[in-house]
């Protein structure tokens, strides 16, 4: 997967604190650019831009994976299962409200994967995810 260049993701926030703080000292991810309007996040590897808001949208959970319903959109990033278990673990740590419990899907098969998802302060879903075979096979 070291060839696939980094993606860049802009999302709404409705406040520099509480995006600061679960971006920051709840996932770890490092803070870039900011200025009143934004902040940029080293997002594992990827790019991610909160820009403040006022209207954030209802969430809807139209996607069944697995006989399970998930919130769409979603984004989120695969991991290796060391630092999946450690976002976990920091979650946990925190309290963090998961909206599907970690959990692994499609186990014994070649998808088999682990898999949680939570909603950040301003509503946005995100998903963690590690395969149990070859990471760069996730497609």
């Amino acid at each position: 997967m070291s060839n696939i260049p980094p993606f860049h993701y802009s999302f709404k926030m409705k406040d520099h604190d509480t995006t600061r703080h679960f971006y920051g000292d709840i996932l770890g991810c490092e803070e870039g650019r900011s200025n009143e309007t934004w902040l940029d996040y080293n997002f594992f590897g990827h790019q991610v831009t909160a820009h403040l808001s006022d209207n954030i949208p209802e969430l809807d959970y139209c996607g069944l994976v697995d006989g399970v319903k998930v919130p769409i959109p979603h984004f989120g990033v695969v991991l290796s299962i060391d630092d999946y278990e450690k976002v976990q673990a920091s979650l946990e740590k925190h309290d963090y409200p998961f909206v599907i419990k970690p959990t692994v899907r499609y186990a014994g098969k070649r998808e088999q994967q682990h898999t949680m998802f939570i909603i950040d302060p301003s509503g946005n879903p995100l998903e963690f995810k590690s395969y149990s075979g070859v990471k760069e096979d996730f497609v």
